[in-house]
């Protein structure tokens, strides 16, 4: 899908819709779903993370993505898998889908079995390729980073879903990202760590 998809006429997933996803999670988890309202110097903080996180994303190489990119949007098919809802679809940063796919909204994996997965898909991209890193380590930065951006707008949307359409069911799945966002910020402390403290201030998972 990386190697093959046209990107010409997908919208570019540019910086202002990165940071519309991003402030899903302020209004509708902290505020809406928590009653939280940030002062200044909270807001402030957040904020630093959001720039930190949008910097990484567009840093990265462009390729197409599908941006819901998970199990229940495959299908067995010939020639295998057949991709489903691809309907939001833009050109975007290429460790996007990869966590989409990996830390999935309604199961999850070991971290351990995560990462050999993506250090397979990273021998693999780079064999096709793709414009990945030479380094895994590099990769595993793009991913950590693009995943707390993911993580960070599927809690708002779970938020959203639940007070604006009255469905509350998803919410219930917002400890998982909540978990996500936890493993990576111990991972990248000196980029995450802002966002650790910011989550223990407000009493998060």
């Amino acid at each position: 899908q990386q190697r093959c998809a046209d990107t010409q006429g997908l919208p570019g997933y540019d910086r202002a819709l990165l940071r519309r996803e991003l402030d899903l999670f302020p209004h509708w988890y902290l505020g809406e779903h928590r009653g939280l309202r940030l002062d200044g110097a909270t807001a402030g903080r957040l904020e630093a993370v959001f720039d930190t996180l949008i910097e990484s994303a567009l840093a990265q190489p462009r390729v197409f993505v599908h941006r819901d990119f998970m199990p229940r949007n495959l299908m067995v098919s010939d020639p295998n898998p057949g991709v489903i809802d691809f309907q939001d679809a833009v050109a975007g940063p290429i460790s996007y889908d990869l966590i989409s796919l990996f830390k999935d909204a309604f199961l999850s994996w070991p971290e351990a079995r995560v990462l050999e997965w993506l250090r397979d898909y990273h021998r693999r991209a780079a064999g096709a390729g793709l414009p990945v890193p030479e380094a895994f380590d590099d990769l595993l930065r793009w991913c950590d980073l693009m995943g707390a951006q993911r993580h960070l707008k599927v809690i708002g949307i779970f938020a959203r879903i639940r007070h604006r359409d009255g469905k509350p069911k998803y919410l219930e799945d917002a400890p998982r990202f909540f978990a996500y966002l936890r493993t990576v910020i111990a991972r990248r402390p000196d980029e995450l760590g802002e966002l650790g403290q910011l989550l223990d201030l407000w009493e998060c998972p």
